[in-house]
């Protein structure tokens, strides 16, 4: 019987202004890839192609929570409303495109990174 993988940590550093307030250009944070992922997290994601069919970087949005129309998989958002790809650009995504769970910030001021967040529409 194999033991189940524990979620391994990495650093991903933040590009571009969409999870502002939140998250800055520049800020290091610390992911756990193959975390499980719960309504409210910050996670870095695979995005669909862009309608050119090239592949999108990995990103770092809020799950928002699951699809209403299929449970099975995940609604994105921006935290900073003007900016950045969500999912009603590219819908929702599938479970194994959520990659790493986002836990905590660590420059350039360290702190906790989660919970809720309601953007200002």
């Amino acid at each position: 019987m194999s033991r189940p993988r524990l979620p391994r940590p990495r650093l991903v550093r933040v590009s571009g202004r969409s999870m502002e307030p939140t998250l800055h250009e520049g800020d290091v944070l610390l992911a756990l890839w193959g975390a499980r992922v719960e309504a409210g997290d910050v996670a870095v994601v695979r995005l669909p192609n862009d309608s050119w069919g090239r592949p999108r970087p990995l990103s770092v949005k809020r799950v928002t929570g699951t699809d209403p129309g299929d449970p099975t998989r995940w609604w994105l958002d921006s935290d900073n409303p003007r900016e950045g790809v969500t999912s009603f650009d590219v819908g929702s995504i599938a479970e194994e495109d959520v990659v790493a769970v986002v836990r905590a910030r660590l420059r350039p001021r360290p702190r906790r990174v989660g919970g809720r967040h309601t953007p200002a529409r």
